[in-house]
């Protein structure tokens, strides 16, 4: 009786404890970061996102009186529990709990081990079903292992079809991605609250698409945004926005424990009944084409209109940018689905003859032929064409032919402000050869045009320029015209 009694005063908490349950929220907004350490010439890795996103919700839920649970489904599988911050409940939370353990085939059986199931058993000749009541012994890890009236048994290894029938769905399990917080209130009440909090398992990036115009001196230029989600929940009708610049935040990532959600069957010794394990689901996969994948790898290129070659969109939406202290903000106008392990485009800029110059540039050091690269140069200013603040991003530049756009090749930008010049190596140079041979720098233009040529001589100890020359950021550049199929020389002396 004494045991009996202490039990019954250790498990009182627990029992008046009421919880209730946020199935969604009434409005979301997922403002998404890049990632931190990405470089602009980097794509993103669809497999494994490196950004992170953070979400606002709010939600109309019910506060039980006393100690209560109030579990918000539909969160971010990626969520940090540690950064969720919850306003609007009238006397706050006493503890914050991400539950983790997903519904699925294994979770299930896993959750079910020592209580009492139904195994139903169809005979394949005659479709005739039967059901006997079974305890499950053993869990997904290996063998699922079975208590009937007959004795011990294992799963599937009779020959003949068995499923098993699960009466109730055990606590603890949930269908979704759940954040629980502890709740002590004075009495029951109704409140909209405030649900934010960081997210893993997101992305973005810019990319550009430039049309060189058939003088060689404006372009055209489209950006867009491309938003990407490896995560599990979907947010529809979101205000959905992009965060460009560095954020100083950890590296320290956190990686959730992967949990197969397959029920690996085996029997011993023959292994050939119903072997169901996911490497032969996943060469079964492999053979019709299906995704049976992890959903980072499985992420679908949804975006409508990605842009796949120089040609000019339109988008019905163009992001609008504002300040965020130091960084930029991109809104997207409307509400948008934030769509599980997607990706989304929406328009970033649409800018037409923008002035910019190609020159061909080498930095010069020992003797020999340098590396001449084809590099695209303008000015981020109102006065020629752009004047906004540029993401980073990746570009492709192309060139107006007579019948069709040609690819003249790709680079990638920086972060740049309104006011910087703005420079995109897209090309190593096969016509421009720039050679230096005992103290002369010889400079060749094979192209029927005439071409501009820039030297970038280090910070050597150099004097007697044959031509004019000038230092920039510390270092000699000598800046010339090269006549088509022509040549142009520099001389000087180095000195010891």
């Amino acid at each position: 009786m004494r045991y009996a009694a202490l039990l019954v005063l250790v498990s009182a908490p627990a029992l008046a404890q009421t919880t209730t349950t946020s199935p969604a929220p009434e409005t979301v907004s997922v403002s998404i970061y890049r990632a931190p350490d990405r470089s602009a010439d980097e794509a993103m890795n669809l497999r494994y996102l490196r950004g992170f996103a953070l979400v606002t919700e709010t939600r109309r839920v019910t506060i039980p009186a006393g100690d209560g649970v109030i579990r918000f489904e539909g969160v971010a599988g990626g969520i940090l529990p540690e950064s969720a911050i919850v306003t609007g409940l009238p006397d706050g939370v006493v503890e914050k709990n991400q539950d983790a353990n997903l519904l699925s085939p294994a979770s299930l059986l896993g959750a079910s081990v020592g209580r009492r199931v139904s195994i139903r058993r169809t005979v394949r000749a005659t479709g005739k079903t039967s059901e006997e009541e079974a305890v499950i012994r053993s869990g997904p890890g290996g063998q699922v292992v079975l208590q009937t009236a007959a004795g011990i048994e294992a799963l599937r290894c009779t020959g003949i079809p068995e499923t098993i029938v699960y009466d109730a769905l055990p606590e603890g399990l949930s269908a979704k991605p759940t954040l629980s917080v502890r709740t002590r209130s004075a009495r029951a009440a109704t409140a909209t609250v405030t649900l934010s909090y960081l997210a893993d398992n997101f992305d973005w990036q810019a990319n550009y698409v430039a049309t060189l115009g058939s003088d060689g001196k404006s372009l055209d230029l489209f950006g867009w945004v491309t938003l990407a989600s490896a995560d599990e929940t979907s947010f529809p009708k979101a205000q959905a926005m992009v965060i460009a610049g560095r954020l100083n935040r950890s590296n320290e990532r956190r990686e959730r424990p992967y949990q197969n959600p397959a029920v690996n069957l085996t029997c011993w010794p023959q292994g050939t009944t119903n072997d169901i394990s996911m490497e032969r689901l996943e060469r079964y996969a492999e053979e019709r084409g299906d995704m049976l994948m992890p959903a980072p790898v499985a992420m679908s290129a949804l975006a409508q209109d990605v842009v796949v070659t120089g040609r000019r969109a339109k988008s019905a939406m163009t992001v609008q940018q504002e300040e965020l202290g130091d960084l930029k903000l991109y809104r997207v106008p409307e509400p948008v689905t934030v769509a599980a392990n997607a990706q989304k485009q929406v328009a970033l800029l649409d800018k037409e003859r923008v002035p910019v110059a190609l020159v061909y540039r080498a930095d010069i050091w020992g003797d020999g032929d340098a590396q001449v690269r084809l590099t695209l140069r303008a000015k981020n200013r109102i006065a020629d064409g752009l004047g906004l603040p540029l993401p980073a991003g990746k570009l492709a530049l192309y060139q107006r032919g007579t019948t069709r756009e040609l690819l003249l090749g790709e680079g990638s930008v920086g972060d740049k402000a309104v006011g910087e010049e703005v420079e995109i190596d897209v090309a190593t140079a096969t016509g421009v050869i720039a050679r230096q041979t005992d103290g002369k720098l010889t400079v060749t233009n094979d192209n029927p045009y005439p071409v501009a040529f820039e030297g970038k001589l280090g910070d050597r100890n150099l004097s007697g320029f044959s031509a004019r020359v000038r230092k920039k950021d510390g270092a000699w550049l000598w800046a010339a015209t090269v006549p088509a199929n022509g040549s142009v020389s520099l001389g000087y002396r180095e000195k010891d």
